[in-house]
């Protein structure tokens, strides 16, 4: 094994000891079929354009996780979130479920308890939460439909997870933003969701147009 010279090797442990560490920052996203890029390659849904937006503007390394689930619901996502926050230790953790239990017409009290145990798992992880909030059309009552679309906020408000109230807020205007069963959106939506939903995760990480700070669990090691 060849030796190395003594002047060298002190260069070699100054460059170690001054050398800024590289932190990476992990956003974990739980979400259904709006998240899971449905009818569309993956490296066209909003996820992955955020990913990919967010990265030059951070000073850390920026990796989202995509563990969203077509036709998942707020049961489901409660059942594997606990594997998922061990397994990537997220600093943000994006919740976007609730649709599928609306338009099933599941219990929504039952639904605001799974949101709300997923929300303080998160968080008891050490990571911050975001929840994307839903809206479904009236074919169920007004009563209903109201009631779902509350959730969402209450949610926020006993828990202290930031809060996007509607996802699909700037596609409910045009239907040709939406694929052809008129629930999922199309290629073109996507930007426009990256758009309402990137300030959001921004804030939550600590991105401002200078650059990234260190993230809650960063600092705290420092």
């Amino acid at each position: 094994m060849a030796q190395v010279k003594p002047m060298r090797a002190l260069f070699l442990l100054a460059t170690l000891l001054f050398v800024a560490p590289v932190w990476a920052s992990t956003v974990l996203v739980v979400g259904d079929s709006i998240s899971a890029a449905y009818g569309l390659a993956e490296e066209d849904g909003w996820v992955q354009m955020a990913e990919e937006q967010l990265q030059p503007l951070a000073d850390d390394e920026i990796n989202f996780v995509n563990a969203s689930i077509s036709g998942d619901t707020t049961s489901g996502g409660l059942a594997r979130l606990p594997e998922a926050l061990e397994r990537f230790d997220p600093d943000l953790v994006v919740i976007e479920l609730g649709g599928n239990d609306g338009l099933r017409g599941y219990s929504l009290k039952k639904m605001r308890e799974n949101l709300t145990e997923m929300v303080e798992a998160s968080e008891a992880s050490g990571a911050e939460v975001l929840i994307l909030g839903m809206q479904i059309p009236t074919n169920y009552g007004a009563a209903y439909t109201r009631r779902f679309a509350e959730i969402f906020q209450k949610v926020a408000d006993t828990t202290g997870a930031a809060l996007v109230p509607f996802m699909l807020e700037p596609l409910v205007a045009d239907r040709a933003y939406f694929q052809s069963d008129g629930i999922h959106p199309s290629a073109d939506a996507q930007p426009l969701l990256v758009d309402h939903v990137l300030p959001s995760i921004k804030q939550a990480l600590k991105i401002d147009a200078a650059g990234a700070a260190a993230t809650t669990k960063q600092r705290s090691t420092q």
